[in-house]
């Protein structure tokens, strides 16, 4: 199984709550920068999971531009930015092995993301994520392993 997981693009701090701010104009940019890149090994995702933070919705609605409508996809309340990542991972791997999924697009925040890939990938320190940024990790029955993480500079 790939897991792709993704930082929410940048989002401006005009807003009543975090769970409310937006995506900024170079959030949109870098977001459709990384699903550009995405789209040219990647044809489609069988599984998305997305937090219900709007910056993450709208990530989202950024990203399926590119790529047709996956098999399922999910908004997880355990996606925030202060969940807990063994729960998150647990529930991804879960969702992932129901819908048999090869291919799947987390789409979260920090530090979360970091913690799931300490998580994921055992000895590894929790990576910090740009804002658009992905990391693919592949998962072989117990075996895991980071294969990238790349963000909008490095892709642009």
């Amino acid at each position: 199984m790939q897991l792709f997981l993704m930082r929410h693009g940048e989002a401006g701090y005009n807003a009543h709550s975090d769970r409310e701010r937006v995506l900024s104009d170079v959030g949109r940019y870098q977001t459709g920068l990384m699903s550009n890149w995405l789209a040219l090994s990647i044809k489609d995702f069988d599984l998305v999971v997305v937090s219900p933070y709007l910056r993450a919705q709208q990530t989202w609605q950024e990203v399926s531009k590119h790529f047709p409508e996956p098999k399922k996809w999910l908004v997880f309340d355990e996606l925030t930015p202060s969940s807990d990542p063994i729960t998150a991972v647990e529930l991804v791997l879960a969702y992932a092995e129901q819908c048999s999924a090869e291919r799947v697009l987390v789409i979260a925040h920090m530090p979360l993301l970091g913690y799931m890939v300490s998580e994921l990938v055992a000895g590894v320190e929790p990576p910090l994520f740009a804002t658009s940024g992905v990391t693919l990790i592949e998962k072989q029955g117990r075996e895991t392993e980071i294969i990238w993480q790349h963000n909008p500079h490095t892709v642009g």
